[in-house]
């Protein structure tokens, strides 16, 4: 297996943190055994967590404005895997990612997947994309894919999901995301009614090409690139799709899919009730789709949903949801950011896993919001950070991921062979 970060680059990095390291778990073990909570088994249980990376999301993003590319950008999905393959190295919590057909699409699926095998790295749930035009095909998305009042484009959307779910069979996959742009800018301009009867009748052929031991996720989005309208606009709506589908169809909630000040952490828990969240985006938000880095404007809330998430998993309401970051990187280098988000995602698993459920629950129970909120609080202002890198550094990755990978100049060697075009285009990659 090769390795994109050399282990004794690796090795090196860590023996100059590895002491402080020890100090400040010791500090910190000691302080949670206080609250009868085991550090060690709070560790074993962060060392399994996953997430996976987006392959899009390596490159540099852009604006409706513009684009600035960095250097040494991916050139293609063998590039791209290569980064993922750094930033798994570094930090060991991301070892799948997830494709974007057609933008990563080969020749060869065979050949891709022995060579992200090489690195150590799977595939996680593909991705479709019907709010671009299909290279050289006579047939037009700019109103509707799977919606569209024609059916040959609506047929032309369907056949693109197909070859998305036939592509994913020959990497490994087990699932597909539909995420449709369609909508309407103006009062008037679609059908309500009969958009969502389309994309229903849509997406059961989707489905009935499906395997077994697949799931499908379904994405809503309250506005952009329609801003009037969009047909799958929120949880609800792609709840009651599911569920017309069947078993094997499940929501994902994408953070930054929401309207200002939505709750998404009761989403998260109604979707869990009704046994139909599937999957989730992570990113962060100020104002809407910002796609920022997870956890970097509101780390509190990413802790909420986790808090959600965990409570559910040790009721046994779920297992197998899939984790995926998704973010445009406009001014970070992309891999700072992913290994940045990676680590703030794990934080806030790590302390929804300190939070005494019950506890909790007593206290609720009793109408003790003083209580239940504090409950809460004192886990999510536990620093856990020694944790999770703890659980980096026995996986046998980078205890401060972000330093080793600045001593590696990767992207400034990568540059050598990596061309970027100009960057005047708008778009994400």
């Amino acid at each position: 297996m090769f390795k994109a970060v050399q282990k004794e680059i690796i090795d090196e990095q860590n023996k100059l943190a590895k002491a402080s390291l020890d100090f400040d778990f010791e500090y910190l073990e000691k302080k949670l055994k206080e609250n009868q909570i085991d550090i060690r088994s709070i560790l074993n249980q962060v060392k399994k967590f996953q997430v996976a990376v987006p392959t899009w999301g390596v490159g540099t993003g852009g604006t409706r404005f513009a684009r600035f590319p960095g250097i040494g950008e991916p050139q293609n999905i063998y590039d791209k895997i290569e980064d993922c393959a750094v930033i798994n190295d570094l930090i060991g919590f991301t070892n799948k990612v997830s494709p974007h057909f057609p933008w990563d699409n080969v020749d060869d699926f065979s050949e891709l997947k022995e060579f992200a095998d090489g690195y150590g790295i799977g595939f996680d749930v593909v991705n479709s994309n019907t709010f671009q035009d299909p290279a050289g095909a006579p047939e037009t998305f700019k109103y509707g894919s799977l919606t569209n009042a024609s059916s040959a484009i609506r047929d032309r959307a369907i056949e693109v999901n197909i070859q998305s779910i036939e592509s994913g069979k020959t990497l490994g996959s087990k699932g597909l995301t539909v995420w449709i742009g369609d909508g309407g800018n103006f009062p008037g301009q679609i059908s309500f009614s009969k958009s969502l009867e389309r994309y229903i009748d849509s997406m059961k052929k989707i489905y009935a090409t499906l395997p077994k031991d697949w799931i499908v996720l379904l994405e809503h989005k309250p506005y952009e690139p329609a801003f009037y309208s969009t047909v799958i606009n929120d949880w609800g709506t792609s709840y009651v799709c599911a569920k017309e589908l069947g078993e094997q169809a499940m929501c994902l909630v994408d953070l930054g899919h929401h309207l200002p000040n939505t709750n998404i952490e009761m989403i998260v828990s109604r979707l869990i009730d009704v046994n139909k969240l599937g999957g989730f985006h992570f990113n962060d938000s100020k104002f809407g789709d910002d796609d920022l880095d997870a956890g970097s404007i509101n780390p509190y809330e990413l802790f909420l949903i986790f808090n959600e998430l965990t409570v559910a998993s040790q009721n046994n309401k779920i297992k197998n949801i899939a984790f995926m970051i998704d973010q445009s990187h406009n001014v970070t280098d992309p891999i700072e950011s992913l290994i940045s988000s990676a680590n703030e995602i794990v934080n806030s698993y790590t302390k929804s896993l300190l939070v005494n459920f019950s506890l909790l629950e007593k206290a609720q129970d009793s109408n003790d919001a003083i209580q239940s909120m504090q409950i809460l609080k004192t886990a999510f202002n536990t620093d856990v950070s020694p944790i999770v890198a703890m659980a980096r550094f026995e996986n046998g990755n980078s205890i401060d991921p972000i330093k080793t990978y600045r001593k590696l100049d990767y992207k400034k060697n990568k540059s050598l062979t990596r061309k970027n075009e100009g960057g005047s285009s708008s778009g994400i990659v």
